[in-house]
């Protein structure tokens, strides 16, 4: 991915190298990884910060040199501020230049039209995509034909090979895969409607209630288990009222008067 950054970003990421020492270079890069999911997380291979590693935000550091505390603590506090400045607004891609069409009208020069400049952009047998993780949208193109999504609370910030499916690329956000069936689309795909993916109160809901089979098995449990009970109960107080008879408390005939009315409950 080309992307390059507005001057004023790029100055704000030198103010940031300088002050830990590290260069210019490796900041970018850093920059880079925490722009595809707009600051909240980063994986990274930069050879001046110990090679591979991984940022997230709210306090998950990972390096390559596990017992360096010290390098820890550098990463830890370059991804902080670069996601603040990220946040802010203060580190940004410069937009792509217009291009002029042949009747005089102004066009984006590229494929998914004016979304922008995006996080990241790629191909894979024969598809296409761009992702743009600020403004929560998803541009796919395959024979010819674009399809942009709602990436809704989505960052993406993976790209993998599909094995069946609509398109030859899977995507994974801070949730796991992304299911693009769930996501609407905002254009192209014949904007047909998604199917709407079933939020946990309603999953809950739904395998909570018991099938219904021709023999209502389920039904005939729960009465079985309600007639244990009940039986049971009823043999505790008929145990609880010998207990009282024994103890002179209740004559014979109050007990056997007692005893028959809770036999009558079974």
């Amino acid at each position: 991915m080309n992307a390059i950054f507005t001057d004023a970003s790029f100055q704000n990421m030198m103010n940031v190298a300088n002050r830990y020492g590290i260069s210019v270079n490796a900041v970018t890069d850093l920059t880079h990884a925490l722009m595809l999911s707009h600051g909240t997380m980063a994986q990274f291979n930069i050879p001046e910060l110990g090679g591979g590693g991984q940022w997230m935000q709210g306090g998950m550091t990972m390096v390559g040199d596990m017992f360096n505390n010290q390098l820890k603590s550098t990463v830890d506090g370059l991804c902080y501020e670069l996601s603040n400045l990220i946040n802010q607004g203060e580190i940004q891609y410069k937009p792509l230049p217009k291009i002029q069409n042949q009747n005089g009208s102004q066009a984006s020069g590229n494929w998914w039209g004016d979304l922008g400049f995006p996080n990241s952009t790629g191909s894979q047998n024969g598809t296409s995509y761009a992702i743009f993780n600020t403004i929560k949208r998803l541009a796919i193109q395959e024979n010819g034909k674009v399809t942009v999504f709602d990436t809704l609370d989505n960052q993406i910030g993976g790209v993998g090979q599909q094995q069946g499916g609509n398109y030859s690329v899977t995507f994974t956000s801070q949730y796991g895969t992304v299911n693009l069936n769930t996501l609407p689309i905002v254009s192209g795909g014949d904007n047909k409607p998604q199917p709407q993916a079933a939020t946990p109160e309603v999953q809950y809901q739904q395998e909570s209630i018991p099938s219904k089979q021709p023999n209502q098995q389920p039904i005939q449990d729960v009465s079985n288990a309600i007639n244990s009970e009940l039986e049971e109960d009823i043999f505790n107080k008929i145990e609880k009222l010998a207990g009282l008879k024994d103890k002179g408390i209740l004559t014979q005939d109050e007990f056997n008067s007692k005893k028959t009315d809770l036999l009558s409950r079974l």
